[in-house]
């Protein structure tokens, strides 16, 4: 293999893949990433065996090959050389790196032991708006579970209703739902949240749109110069449909802003409580108002102004009502709850698309 690519692009690639390249697997390979020759390419991979990162770099190539390097070090290597045309040339699995002022070499592994991940069979493939796909994922990841115990709540749940692509993410106590699209197959499948954030991470600004293709087993998706493959996880995720109540007792609609920044002063006070909120809405005087006591250190009440339907009471957690808060866009929200014991929603007029639940605390 020699050929010649810039550092800038070089280093793009190696930081988009390195992360998931693992040194605490039992098989020093998936500490190395894959540099290998492909259509005029250098493609540079990692796989950590559940997920696999390709990004695809445009560079002068004399002569084909593929050699696996370690991951952490080849990035921080070429993260630390000035911008700049990078030579790279293997001889016996010793990869000669130079530049102007730079000479180095790196042993390799040789990329016969590098583990390939399936090609996808029979799949299912369709296209959605890079941007539109982004903030879908950013508003439903984060509810999914860190419990392996239940592996089906680890993840982020692709299925389509009536042509409608939705994800939905939950961890039991709180439940994030938005729709994407539309597609003509039927979805249903579930990708794991590490993936989800992975790929959050890979869409940039400037990317256009999102190849997605699936089969049994495994989800990939394609964007710009990057394809990420990820194995499915296989189970069925819950009927979540039924948690979400058909009508509110109360409905109080505010400022985004407003709610989240009482919100917020309230949690303050909340951390002795594990973070517990009682949120009370007043319909007759238009307020909604937040108490947290801490019994070492003091209490606080914070109000703002809302137009609400009726009166109501129910505790939260406060984190997870800023997480929610978070993840809209739209500038007003509608709080909505049957009391103290049944799942609270939030949702927005200006944001039909997104909804978030979550399960009250026994005050």
């Amino acid at each position: 293999m020699k050929l010649q690519v810039t550092q800038a692009n070089l280093t793009k690639a190696l930081s988009t893949v390195a992360r998931i390249a693992s040194t605490r697997n039992t098989l020093p390979i998936l500490a190395n990433v894959l540099l290998k020759t492909e259509n005029n390419r250098l493609s540079i991979a990692a796989t950590n065996l559940d997920i696999a990162i390709t990004h695809f770099v445009g560079s002068k190539i004399e002569k084909e090959g593929a050699i696996t390097v370690p991951a952490r070090l080849m990035q921080d290597f070429i993260g630390s050389l000035p911008d700049s045309v990078i030579n790279l040339e293997l001889e016996d699995n010793k990869l000669h790196i130079s530049t102007d002022k730079y000479k180095s070499t790196i042993n390799g592994i040789s990329a016969e032991d590098f583990p390939v991940m399936p090609a996808i069979d029979g799949n299912v493939s369709w296209k959605t708006p890079a941007p539109e796909f982004k903030k879908a994922l950013a508003q439903v990841v984060f509810a999914a579970s860190n419990d392996d115990a239940r592996p089906v709540l680890t993840g982020v749940y692709f299925h389509s209703e009536d042509g409608a692509i939705a994800a939905a993410a939950t961890d039991s106590y709180r439940l994030a739902e938005t729709k994407l699209g539309k597609s003509k197959d039927g979805l249903n499948f579930l990708v794991p949240a590490t993936a989800a954030a992975d790929l959050l991470r890979i869409i940039s600004d400037n990317d256009k749109e999102v190849l997605v293709s699936h089969d049994e087993q495994q989800v990939l998706f394609h964007v710009g110069d990057v394809v990420l493959v990820a194995r499915l996880i296989e189970g069925n995720y819950p009927d979540y449909k039924k948690l979400i109540p058909a009508k509110f007792g109360t409905v109080a609609k505010l400022s985004k802003a407003d709610f989240l920044n009482v919100v917020k002063v309230s949690s303050l006070f909340a951390r002795e409580s594990a973070g517990s909120i009682t949120i009370n809405v007043s319909s007759a005087e238009n307020k909604i108002s937040i108490n947290a006591v801490a019994s070492q250190l003091g209490e606080n009440t914070a109000t703002a102004d809302t137009q609400a339907t009726s009166d109501g009471e129910v505790t939260l957690n406060s984190r997870y009502l800023m997480d929610a808060l978070n993840a809209f866009s739209a500038s007003e929200v509608e709080f909505c709850f049957n009391g103290k014991l049944e799942p609270c929603v939030l949702r927005s007029a200006n944001e039909p698309t997104y909804l978030h639940l979550i399960m009250p605390l026994r005050s």
